[in-house]
């Protein structure tokens, strides 16, 4: 589950940094579900959630996942630090680096990255 929070402004549905792995559809499924009716057009979800593979591009879970948010007109924001697994792969680093340039999907340290994300 998770709770609606005002950043900058925007309603954003936070994520409970313990529920449960964020590890393909079914389980975005179950995010938007819980942010449906709540106003938010913004879904903060702490790494902490990331199952196991997300963010090993090659096993295709965070692009199954980021696409399932999109398609129900949400954007969404990871949160936290993920910069071993960025330094890592080249391939991650250049993935979050493009996401981070456009509007829907986000790769931030915290929420008040997100807030200047949002309010900027």
């Amino acid at each position: 589950m998770g709770q609606v929070t005002l950043v900058a402004g925007a309603s954003v549905w936070l994520c409970r940094p313990d529920g449960p792995p964020l590890d393909g559809e079914r389980a975005a499924a179950d995010v938007i579900g819980d942010a449906y009716g709540s106003g938010a057009r913004v879904i903060a979800i702490p790494v902490s959630r990331l199952g196991p593979g997300f963010l090993t591009l090659k096993t295709r879970i965070a692009g199954e996942v980021i696409q399932k948010f999109v398609n129900y007109g949400f954007k969404v924001a990871f949160l936290g630090d993920i910069s071993e697994a960025v330094a890592a792969s080249d391939a991650l680093r250049d993935f979050v680096r493009e996401s981070n340039r456009g509007s829907h999907v986000w790769f931030l340290d915290d929420l008040d990255a997100l807030a200047v994300r949002i309010g900027g």
